[in-house]
């Protein structure tokens, strides 16, 4: 291949603690503007930053999943800048010296598995949020000033969008399953930067890097980064320079905008934060840490398919969310036939229930109505087709998998000299049948069968009524 994608990612994550970074304002998405804050996040005089214990411990929560080094020392710098969303004039973040260096995270490729390596995970503060209005005015609420970030920084190792978005996948995973952020990216509790680039690989040109902010999906993050790629390529073929430039991604037009061209580098006069001391912990204090992690997506994975003999394929689905691991499991533990547990969740339970953003996972019926159904499936008493006209109506009534069983009907035909009298039914009016049995024709079979379901009105069960038709087939 004769050009050569280069890719990094800059993701700002928030935190899911209770109260803000450096004090004790709540820490709440939509609340009243400006009801959670306080002298600390507005930088009146005499405001005092405290770290927050628990935005440390997040820290090394997700430095821990995606195989950092978790720093003994770290310290706090001001990022300085003028912005209206910044009352300090500058940003607590971390620079030289972050709390997680040197991490990577793992991701399935058409080549096998691949390692996207991390720079850093720092922890900084969030912004305010600016609200333009239509008269052309800018609000701002300081609700979110303060609010606890780690900016996760990777190497440039991302080759296409496609690798960009998987990878952006398996971390908002990773940390849901941590539980130290929500991730919903439409309330801005995941951003992302993208940075990409294009390298001639006979000539060894490269192409001025180009940022693109504002994507709100991982849609948009693929989509972008292949819209940059083509034209980074085309820059190169017609041999035009550019100079380094931020663009955003406009969905409705499907292409990258140019915000602003950057002729000078970014100047922030770091300088460390001398109101917050250097943060020293212990190889005990992160071992107590990591001990109380919870269960990962891929330790998830592989218990889901050692414990429960399921396929690598079938624990990927369950494990995609945590209340979707949570719902298998509970199920589990009163229907051990787990293969077909799996198989009814994946294939009529997630068609019919959309995992919201937030993970929730509601059904119309109660867990022990699905399992009446499993049993009854499993028992054939029903048959499986059955058991979808069941699952339907219990998805729409809500009514007991009992009930609906009774009230139309579905038990399967148990007497199976009942069962023999439609077999010879059906054989003594579909003659024709019969012989292109003899003569091989495997369809002739199915037919049979089918005519055998509809006159018991779909009551027979479909493994008798072949059973038995098979064994009078041939003693003709």
């Amino acid at each position: 291949m004769r050009y050569k994608t280069i890719v990094g990612l800059e993701i700002h994550v928030e935190l899911s603690t209770e109260t803000k970074a450096f004090c004790s304002c709540k820490n709440s998405f939509g609340d009243e503007p400006n009801t959670n804050v306080c002298p600390v996040c507005l930088a009146l005089p005499g405001g005092m930053p405290v770290l927050n214990r628990n935005a440390v411990n997040y820290t090394i929560m997700a430095g821990t999943a995606f195989n950092c080094k978790i720093n003994n020392k770290s310290k706090f710098d001001r990022k300085n800048y003028f912005y209206p969303d910044l009352t300090k004039g500058f940003q607590i973040t971390q620079n030289d010296k972050p709390i997680c260096t040197d991490g990577y995270l793992e991701i399935d490729t058409e080549d096998g598995k691949k390692k996207i390596g991390l720079f850093q995970i720092q922890m900084e503060e969030d912004t305010a949020k600016s609200l333009h209005t239509e008269d052309n005015e800018t609000l701002m609420d300081y609700n979110r000033c303060g609010v606890p970030l780690i900016e996760i920084v990777t190497k440039p190792d991302i080759s296409s969008g496609k690798e960009a978005r998987d990878f952006l996948e398996k971390l908002k995973s990773t940390l849901r399953f941590l539980d130290i952020s929500d991730c919903k990216m439409e309330e801005g509790s995941l951003r992302c930067d993208v940075n990409v680039n294009v390298k001639d690989m006979e000539t060894g040109e490269k192409t001025a890097i180009t940022e693109v902010k504002n994507l709100n999906s991982f849609r948009g993050v693929e989509k972008a980064i292949d819209f940059e790629v083509e034209r980074h390529i085309k820059l190169l073929e017609n041999h035009e320079d550019e100079i380094k430039t931020t663009r955003r991604w406009d969905d409705a037009k499907n292409e990258t905008i140019l915000m602003r061209v950057k002729y000078t580098a970014n100047d922030y006069r770091f300088a460390p934060e001398g109101d917050l001391p250097i943060v020293h912990i212990t190889d005990e204090e992160i071992k107590e840490v990591v001990d109380k992690m919870p269960e990962l997506p891929e330790q998830m994975i592989e218990r889901f398919v050692k414990e429960y003999d399921i396929t690598l394929e079938d624990a990927q689905v369950l494990t995609s969310s945590r209340e979707l691991a949570k719902f298998f499991e509970e199920l589990a533990k009163d229907f051990k036939d787990y293969t077909l547990l799996s198989n009814w969740i994946q294939t009529e339970i997630l068609r019919r229930v959309e995992i919201s953003d937030d993970e929730e996972f509601k059904l119309p019926f109660e867990n022990k109505e699905f399992i009446e159904l499993l049993n009854a499936i499993k028992s054939e008493k029903i048959s499986n087709n059955a058991g979808k006209k069941v699952l339907r109506e219990m998805f729409e009534t809500g009514d007991g998998a009992k009930e609906i069983i009774e009230r139309l009907g579905l038990v399967q035909m148990t007497d199976l000299s009942a069962i023999e009298k439609i077999v010879d039914e059906v054989l003594d009016e579909n003659e024709q049948s019969i012989v292109d049995f003899k003569e091989g024709k495997d369809r002739a079979l199915g037919f049979l069968v089918g005519q055998v379901m509809k006159k018991s009105k779909g009551k027979a069960n479909p493994k008798v009524a072949n059973e038995m038709l098979v064994k009078k087939l041939n003693e003709r």
